[in-house]
């Protein structure tokens, strides 16, 4: 029995498929399958359930499961150990972040903790918000960045971004000529929204408050998306100011205001309270905190 069985087993247990686990492997099904009968045959048990045309995990592979999942966390404790009584950081951050997160907030945090800890990897792994919850539960990454708020009592939350929903459409549209917008004229327009998220459960309820009853033009899964659609003036909709800030410099959207609610989208970073933390992961927070923005000004139209 090798780390990399245990891997193996774990990401196959993850995905409930030997093919797909494969792929995340980077590894040949026929590998993938050998590694799990190698394994039960160590252990004397059956792991995983092939049976019905779809893989699930036996009630031997469930205690198996807890015992790899523990396993490779010590061995990540260990590495951490040595390294900081060498004073040289070393190893890997995983974080697990939405898109538009990758792609507004997070690039300059990366880059200030790339340039104190250049031998510390730093690896992205893009999700939804409970996903991201589940796998900083699970140790599948170190932290997570999501928007508040956050109940989940296992976990410590500190704030690193203050944000919040403004309306976008193309620049030459009748919104774009307003200072600030209604929600209630905002329906009146084909509405792109999240298909699920924080986001999307906050327009919900602020329809269902003001009792409007908006079109919903598409459903889309990525921010960006949403954002090119509405450039070509398929319908406006609702996103956080941070994650547009570029396209309104670029006169590709505009950004209006709302001026009767105020949404939120602050971001956390996130991780277990029980988690032993590095000099690298704490510098890590610190970094994050120290380049959370001022409550910028909302971007202007053109």
């Amino acid at each position: 029995m090798d780390f990399d069985q245990l891997e193996t087993f774990l990401e196959v247990a993850r995905l409930s498929s030997f093919s797909r686990a494969a792929e995340k492997r980077f590894r040949t099904q026929p590998a993938i399958s050998s590694q799990i009968r190698a394994l039960e045959e160590e252990v004397g048990a059956k792991l995983l359930d092939r049976s019905g045309g779809k893989v699930s995990i036996t009630a031997s592979g469930k205690i198996f499961q807890k015992y790899a999942e523990e396993t490779l966390e010590a061995r990540k404790t260990v590495f951490t150990a040595i390294a900081e009584t060498e004073r040289v950081p070393r190893g890997e951050i995983v974080v697990g972040a939405n898109e538009g997160t990758c792609l507004h907030i997070l690039p300059e945090v990366f880059a200030e903790f790339k340039q104190q800890y250049p031998t510390v990897a730093v690896n992205i792994k893009r999700a939804y918000y409970g996903r991201i919850l589940e796998s900083v539960i699970d140790n599948s990454v170190d932290f997570g960045v999501v928007s508040l708020p956050v109940t989940d009592n296992r976990l410590t939350v500190v704030l690193i971004h203050r944000d919040e929903l403004v309306t976008i459409s193309p620049p030459h549209h009748p919104l774009a000529k307003l200072k600030s917008v209604s929600i209630a004229e905002v329906a009146k327009f084909p509405l792109l929204v999240p298909k699920a998220g924080h986001t999307r459960d906050a327009l919900e309820q602020l329809f269902h408050e003001r009792k409007l009853k908006p079109h919903f033009s598409m459903e889309l899964d990525s921010s960006e998306l949403l954002k090119r659609f509405v450039a070509a003036d398929v319908g406006v909709g609702f996103i956080a100011r941070s994650n547009v800030l570029e396209d309104v410099r670029a006169n590709a959207l505009a950004a209006i205001p709302i001026s009767d609610a105020q949404v939120r989208r602050d971001l956390a970073l996130v991780f277990r309270k029980d988690k032993a933390l590095s000099r690298a992961a704490l510098a890590f927070i610190d970094i994050a905190v120290k380049l959370k923005p001022a409550q910028a000004a909302t971007p202007g139209k053109h």
